[in-house]
């Protein structure tokens, strides 16, 4: 059977010309407003004055959050459910300001749930923030990918939770990723990202990235051809798909390479 790329297809009543062209190129696709909070701590209760160290995806967003009885509550779900048993009161708070969420070492390890960040971003929008997490060393890589795909902040610097208190206020500069602790007048430069991390973040995630190329997508028509026998000896099985399928026919096919490609169906975790 013979499976044909088609292009993207609008919904009836959808004009493509009223569809948002893509952004002008170069410089940050992110925001870059300077974002600004209070701290929100999570304290291990068995270590005073200890940040809690090693808060799993289970307890972000609980198995029973996952899942809804209809795609229109999903959403809801997820929001609903973060740190519903750890900090009850957590949506509340960012609510009134307390965007910056402060914890240990281990941050996010787990199940590769993308709800999780998925409902933190979401708690912040609903209440007009941005969330930014910071935490210490060893955040969960999975969690870190996802975030940054969805655009939610994430800043691993383990002196800035060692330092932060109750009441403290925080700015974080997307640019420049510097985080300072206004009340303490300390600035904290983050962990750094892999440069593919970076070029997420910079674009804004993979929604924005989406929106931006959505026009494209739909006037652009698929083309797919394969390498030429000299070209396909040096390439395994599955270079040869992902090289017949660019979208950018001079882009290199090579481990660690950032392609887009054209696809009717993309897997996902």
């Amino acid at each position: 059977m013979t499976q044909i790329v088609r292009p993207a297809e609008l919904l009836p009543g959808v004009d493509v010309k009223r569809i948002p062209g893509p952004e002008r190129a170069g410089g940050s696709r992110s925001d870059g407003a300077v974002i600004r909070g209070k701290g929100l701590i999570f304290w291990d209760p068995k270590i005073p004055g200890k940040k809690l160290d090693a808060i799993d995806t289970d307890q972000i967003t609980p198995a029973n959050d996952c899942v809804s009885e209809s795609l229109e509550t999903l959403d809801h779900r997820w929001k609903a459910g973060s740190f519903r048993f750890l900090m009850p009161d957590f949506r509340e708070r960012v609510h009134r300001g307390e965007n910056f969420v402060v914890a240990g070492d281990r941050f996010a390890i787990g199940s590769s749930r993308e709800m999780s960040p998925a409902g933190l971003k979401g708690v912040g929008e609903e209440a007009g923030r941005e969330l930014v997490i910071v935490c210490g060393a060893g955040m969960g890589d999975i969690f870190r990918r996802n975030a940054l795909n969805l655009g939610l902040h994430v800043v691993q610097s383990r002196a800035a939770v060692e330092d932060a208190q109750e009441g403290d206020t925080f700015s974080f500069d997307p640019e420049t990723r510097t985080l300072t602790n206004e009340t303490q007048g300390k600035s904290y430069k983050p962990a750094a990202l892999s440069p593919a991390e970076d070029d997420i973040r910079r674009s804004g995630g993979i929604i924005k990235i989406g929106r931006r190329e959505f026009r494209d997508a739909v006037i652009r028509r698929p083309d797919i051809s394969w390498a030429d026998a000299a070209t396909a000896r040096g390439l395994t099985s599955t270079e040869q798909i992902l090289w017949a399928h660019r979208v950018d026919k001079e882009a290199a096919v090579r481990a660690g390479a950032t392609l887009r490609v054209y696809a009717d169906l993309l897997p996902a975790s």
